[in-house]
């Protein structure tokens, strides 16, 4: 499988795929590439419906050319914590921005949140996040205050009375509740369809079955988010070979 930048001709490919509706998996199949790497290359670009492939290989050629700039020459980046490889960790984090996209969060604050799930601290400042994306700090001002509306993030004081932005564990939890409340909703007004078109018409059966369905799996949710709920705080243990155990 080849490795690399995308070239310009695949970026083409990658244009022509999405015009024919092809899913990823289909594209990167043809291309030879990871699913994942179409993935990142179209979300990061404009999206499905906007993607082009001359000015997604402009800006990839910009983003190079701005980390050139960024490390002089003869420098070498420096080590990260535990020997991590930073290339491999930005991959990484781009990987994990462009999931958070698919779901539906915006592109900044999508890496705003990767950037503090990520970090050993689990809090950084807005210089820190600021220096670490290499973006304004009017950028990640504008992402917090979406990310903290909608509960994903908080704000402190450390000793030095600088503001930090947390992420903490319990967003999770709170996200399954939020999602399963979200079934319950469309369960009853489901249900309430069927006493508005009647008991014995196909409408009614049609929503009967999609409010017992939504009903199911919401309650599901609600129950494995509970019982799941210490796991956000344990600490793993984890064998030589970096398996968990039991």
């Amino acid at each position: 499988m080849p490795g690399g930048r995308l070239t310009q001709q695949e970026r083409q490919q990658i244009a022509l795929g999405l015009a024919d509706s092809l899913a990823y998996a289909e594209i990167a199949r043809r291309l030879d590439r990871p699913t994942s790497t179409i993935t990142r290359e179209v979300m990061r670009n404009g999206g499905p419906t906007a993607y082009r492939a001359d000015l997604a290989h402009r800006a990839t050629e910009h983003r190079a050319h701005r980390r050139r700039q960024a490390a002089p020459r003869g420098r070498k980046t420096p080590p990260q914590a535990n020997g991590r490889d930073a290339e491999v960790v930005r991959e990484y984090e781009e990987a994990f921005a462009t999931l958070l996209m698919q779901q539906g969060l915006p592109k900044m604050m999508s890496r705003v949140l990767v950037c503090l799930y990520t970090t050993d601290e689990g809090s950084l400042t807005a210089a820190e996040l600021a220096q670490h994306l290499q973006v304004s700090p009017a950028s990640v001002s504008k992402a917090i205050t979406f990310l903290e509306s909608q509960g994903l993030v908080r704000r402190e004081r450390d000793e030095r009375r600088r503001e930090r932005y947390v992420v903490d564990n319990d967003v999770w939890y709170q996200g399954m509740i939020a999602a399963a409340r979200t079934h319950a909703q469309m369960a009853e007004i489901a249900r309430r369809g069927v006493s508005l078109l009647g008991p014995d018409t196909p409408a009614a059966t049609r929503l009967e079955n999609i409010a017992r369905f939504i009903a199911f799996v919401g309650e599901s949710m609600t129950r494995a988010a509970e019982q799941a709920r210490d796991v956000l705080y344990a600490e793993a243990e984890t064998t030589s070979g970096g398996d968990e155990k039991a």
